[in-house]
């Protein structure tokens, strides 16, 4: 796994994108992001629990407490429809980013 300082607002998206499929806990989001990325991802425990209650004040997540598969308890974040909005919406700018970023990289190896 790469090292990698994500920003907010990546990260946001990332969390956001992990619970489209549906609720995990925050050690599984974190499984996901690292899995998802091929391991280049990884998000450290300090910065991925004051993103996920940042997330929740804004009304994105909720979180739900439940067992996980080895019967601890655990918080299990669910995206809200005010996430799901706020996922589409930065999914599109973040697609019309990385066009413009992988055009102007191309243009400069010519």
């Amino acid at each position: 796994m790469v090292k990698t300082n994500l920003f907010t607002g990546t990260l946001n998206l990332l969390i956001l994108q992990s619970l489209r499929a549906g609720p995990l806990h925050g050690y599984g989001i974190g499984l996901w992001i690292r899995e998802t990325s091929d391991g280049v991802l990884g998000v450290e425990e300090g910065q991925l629990y004051p993103a996920l209650h940042r997330l929740e004040k804004k009304g994105w997540i909720r979180p739900r407490k439940g067992k996980t598969q080895t019967g601890r308890s655990a918080n299990f974040y669910r995206l809200t429809p005010a996430g799901l909005r706020h996922l589409e919406a930065e999914e599109a700018k973040w697609i019309k980013y990385s066009d413009a970023m992988r055009t102007v990289l191309d243009k400069a190896g010519s």
